[in-house]
């Protein structure tokens, strides 16, 4: 930055980003733009594999507006309890301290009209993702990461698509498209499928990232170029003084700010409630494997409805995520949840070799932050105006940063926001 630039940001104030995800990444380059001066805080690597950013399923999914629950959910949570490898399943052990979020959770969605509300709350911060991810990604230098192929989800036949005429219902209500896609055309497009899959629904607006760590890698960079400071510590707090942040205290001493930016995903709760905000934040871990070298994989990527895990080809291999585990943050992970990914991937792809060995074979867990009615926290904190939320982002943390960062910015700027916020006010919870 040059010297005009720096007394700018100077006047402007100094806005630390707590987390260097990718909603902590975007709202730093937001903060730069606005005239701040910038400190990145995180104890980790961008990117690095500790991050839920790192191990998504890569979508850039402008349809992802549907919760994890929906009406008639609460029939299934026995089955959830007995089932630990099912693709939504809740620890025993923990079942008491999350008894009060699942219900919420379920709560949440008990309806269509439910339903209906969160999708209209989550439509417009994914409108538009892939676009502005291939704008974020050219500033960064690395274009090549953002592809605008098109998502498809993938059923044995029409009558599996139709079973989930409610998702596409609200889809249809918010303002999302599709085509139909018959036996057929499935077969050129994806002859590498297995032939049991005879039908699609295609979302051509949607996207993918060819890989999400060095994506996040890069756009730190980008903002690191800009001007922004990156301090490896976590934060620990805040000191206010008389209504107003002075600084942001870190395990390595306090880092004076005149704002401040929540931004550490799963890790939030803890600092949201320091300035008034009891934010049900849970963890929903998530599971992928990654298969090296792949000798078959979708040409875009695709979502098996009798899986529901996303299958991408990234740069680093076939990947496959999905799988929902509520436990404990700190938790040991349960690899065979992973390795049914994996065991998955190899009956959905015929072409793929039964006898991998585990070298070819990559398996990470991590920490999705959500919130009982599938909505993000963004906004101006209760105990202090100087400190911004931006978290709880769930299964949409990837496709809705941009927006999220540009709500960010504008709350920092003291500018009317370009949407509502209301849907994510932090104080909906009381």
């Amino acid at each position: 930055m040059d010297q005009a630039t720096n007394t700018g940001a100077a006047a402007r104030g100094h806005v630390v980003v707590i987390g260097a995800g990718i909603i902590g990444a975007t709202s730093a380059l937001e903060a730069l733009r606005e005239g701040f001066r910038v400190t990145i805080l995180d104890p980790g690597e961008p990117g690095g594999e500790q991050a839920a950013s790192y191990g998504n399923g890569a979508w850039l999914s402008p349809q992802s507006v549907l919760p994890t629950a929906g009406p008639g959910t609460w029939r299934k949570v026995p089955g959830f309890l007995r089932d630990p490898l099912g693709p939504l399943a809740v620890r025993w052990g923990y079942l008491p301290r999350v008894a009060p979020w699942l219900l919420r959770f379920l709560w949440s969605s008990w309806t269509e009209e439910k339903v209906l509300r969160i999708a209209r709350g989550l439509r417009p911060l994914l409108r538009d993702a892939p676009l502005l991810h291939q704008e974020l990604a050219e500033q960064a230098g690395v274009p090549e990461l953002i592809a605008r192929t098109g998502l498809m989800y993938i059923y044995p036949d029409r009558a599996a698509y139709e079973a989930e005429a409610l998702g596409y219902r609200v889809r249809k209500a918010v303002g999302l498209s599709w085509r139909e896609i018959a036996a057929e055309e499935l077969r050129q497009r994806e002859p590498e499928l297995d032939r049991r899959y005879t039908f699609g629904a295609l979302f051509e607006e949607a996207g993918h990232v060819r890989d999400p760590g060095a994506y996040v890698s890069a756009l730190v960079a980008l903002a690191e170029r800009e001007g922004a400071q990156r301090l490896r510590a976590g934060a620990t707090g805040f000191r206010i003084e008389g209504g107003r942040l002075r600084a942001v205290t870190t395990s390595q001493g306090e880092v004076a700010a005149d704002r401040a930016v929540i931004a550490a995903g799963a890790h939030s709760k803890l600092l949201a409630a320091m300035v008034g905000h009891k934010v049900p934040l849970q963890t929903e871990r998530g599971y992928h494997a990654v298969i090296a070298s792949p000798e078959a994989g979708p040409r875009i990527p695709l979502m098996p409805s009798d899986g529901k895990m996303a299958v991408t080809m990234t740069n680093t291999g076939l990947r496959v995520a999905g799988q929902v585990e509520i436990a404990a943050l700190g938790a040991a992970p349960n690899w065979r949840r992973a390795e049914i990914l994996r065991d998955y991937l190899l009956r959905t792809f015929p072409g793929l070799p039964r006898d991998l060995p585990a070298e070819r074979v990559k398996l990470w867990m991590g920490n999705r932050p959500s919130l009982p009615d599938a909505l993000p926290c963004i906004g101006p904190a209760r105990g202090c105006s100087d400190v911004v939320l931006a978290f709880g982002h769930a299964h949409t943390g990837m496709v809705a940063a941009p927006r999220t960062a540009r709500l960010v910015g504008a709350i920092l700027a003291g500018r009317r926001p370009e949407i509502p916020i209301e849907p994510y006010d932090p104080c909906r919870f009381g």
